[in-house]
């Protein structure tokens, strides 16, 4: 023995080591975790915009089409048609289903879209709409266009869209 003092040799770390690392990982991802759901509502968004301009142009198709009935009054009436059944004014197979739900609102990214406030016989006006499926959460926009195309967004979330998207 070496005058009478217990030599031990230390393996690992102690605990207040790892306490330490655990702590600096929680702070580092306590930062990043913000960021990160800031980056996934503005994906959502974008997303949301890049479907509404689809809703768009697959309307102009469906009345150039369709004349007599003019735009679609649901998303439904704009997708594929279901298995085995042929292409008609109530599925146009202009969209997929996943725009093209069987009931509004259909889901994508977060948002919920639907056709609404459509008018006239044929159809000559209506407002495509996304809005979060958890305002704040998914997204903070509401996004509308209608049959001119351009898109407006409401800052609070839902279809009052009154301001033009830039």
């Amino acid at each position: 023995m070496e005058d009478g003092r217990d030599m031990r040799r230390q393996h690992g770390f102690s605990l207040i080591e790892l306490l330490i690392v655990v702590a600096i990982i929680l702070a580092l991802a306590a930062m990043a975790i913000p960021n990160l759901l800031r980056s996934k509502m503005s994906a959502n968004e974008a997303s949301a915009v890049s479907s509404l301009r689809a809703i768009a142009n697959a309307q102009t198709s469906y009345s150039m089409t369709y004349g007599h009935i003019g735009y679609a009054d649901q998303l439904t009436k704009l997708a594929d048609p279901p298995a085995g059944q042929s292409i008609d004014p109530n599925h146009a197979g202009i969209i997929d289903w996943v725009l093209g739900c069987s009931a509004q609102p259909c889901v994508k990214a977060g948002y919920n879209f639907s056709i609404i406030n459509t008018s006239g016989i044929p159809i000559s006006s209506y407002t495509a709409v996304g809005t979060p499926q958890l305002q704040g959460r998914t997204g903070r926009r509401g996004f509308c266009c209608d049959q001119g195309a351009a898109i407006t967004y409401d800052p609070a979330g839902g279809t009052a869209c009154s301001l033009p998207l830039e």
